[in-house]
């Protein structure tokens, strides 16, 4: 295997990380022998498991020495609840060490010029640019603004309505969107609604698959608002990731209470996503647009004090799915995380 396709296989790996890691980055690693074959990949565990090289190379076991790394992230340099990776990839006898990105935290950067030193060629920015912005983005947000990547999600007809007159919205999109949009919920870290979405909708907001079961991993619930969540509420099972209550308006206030997120999702309902928009604080829109036309009802996003075009917030269309009979539109600022680090 070549170093190009090795490296999409360590992004593909570092998926399973996302949500799970929090709040480590969720890394993937490859392991290649010297004679080029694949002998171990890995990913980043649970905070105090072993990081994405460390669960490569035990995988490899011994054909890894004279063999190939490739990773997501520079190798670590410092020792936390586990020891620096650059320590395990030199004592396994890796010979040569590429990777995506640099890390940017002065605490565990530095891992290039270890390894270096230890007699390893090493090669980085492989694939950066697909890596900043596919897995590592969230926790490259975070190193860069202090706080997690916000990604506003939207089901609304083409005319943007995500309900009709009456209240009624289930179900806009079809199943193969939905089943998407439960698949990134089991990468997420946290979900936040409004109150009124909470009262009026009774979700449960758990990541489920297609055939009803549970993800392994579930995000935090968090509702935003001043009245309660009943105790009878669908949001206070015990089948999902643990409830929080945010009394405020505010979506800083949300953030900061998620302290250790990586990457929130803000749901709804309009005048939640609206406030998260009008305080600048939206990274990336995922819009499942469904081919209808409600022409009433209510409308997806509701930012106060709006009067022109100029008061539009503007973002870069990154992609365009087709899912099902619907389309998923993601949207992302133009800067990327990394390139203020």
């Amino acid at each position: 295997m070549d170093i190009a396709a090795a490296m999409d296989r360590a992004v593909e790996a570092s998926y399973a990380a996302m949500g799970v890691s929090s709040p480590n980055p969720p890394v993937g690693a490859v392991i290649l022998a010297a004679d080029g074959t694949v002998a171990g990949v890995g990913a980043t565990q649970p905070p105090g498991g072993p990081h994405a090289e460390v669960m490569a190379l035990r995988a490899a076991g011994d054909a890894a020495r004279g063999g190939t790394a490739i990773v997501t992230l520079e190798p670590c340099n410092h020792t936390g609840r586990t020891g620096p990776c650059t320590q395990a990839l030199i004592k396994a006898g890796i010979a040569d060490v590429h990777y995506a990105v640099s890390d940017p935290n002065p605490v565990a950067a530095g891992g290039a010029d270890t390894l270096r030193a230890a007699g390893i060629r090493v090669t980085g920015g492989v694939a950066a640019d697909i890596v900043e912005n596919g897995p590592l983005r969230p926790w490259l947000t975070r190193q860069r603004l202090g706080r997690p990547m916000v990604t506003a999600k939207i089901a609304a007809g083409i005319d943007g309505r995500i309900a009709a007159p009456d209240g009624t919205s289930q179900w806009i999109t079809g199943p193969a969107a939905r089943d998407h949009a439960h698949a990134q919920r089991s990468r997420l870290d946290a979900i936040v609604v409004g109150t009124g979405t909470a009262l009026a909708d009774n979700p449960t907001l758990t990541a489920r698959t297609a055939d009803g079961g549970l993800y392994p991993h579930q995000p935090a619930r968090v509702v935003l608002g001043h009245r309660d969540v009943p105790a009878d509420a669908n949001l206070r099972g015990d089948t999902g990731g643990p409830l929080a209550q945010v009394d405020s308006h505010d979506p800083a206030d949300v953030l900061a209470a998620l302290p250790d997120a990586l990457w929130v999702l803000v749901e709804g309902g309009p005048h939640i996503l609206g406030a998260f928009f009008a305080a600048d604080l939206v990274d990336e829109v995922h819009a499942y647009v469904a081919p209808m036309v409600l022409g009433a009802g209510r409308s997806s996003v509701e930012i106060p004090g709006v009067t022109t075009l100029g008061d539009a917030r503007r973002f870069e269309t990154r992609e365009v799915t087709t899912l099902g009979n619907d389309v998923l539109v993601t949207l992302a600022r133009t800067v990327r995380p990394s390139a203020q680090v």
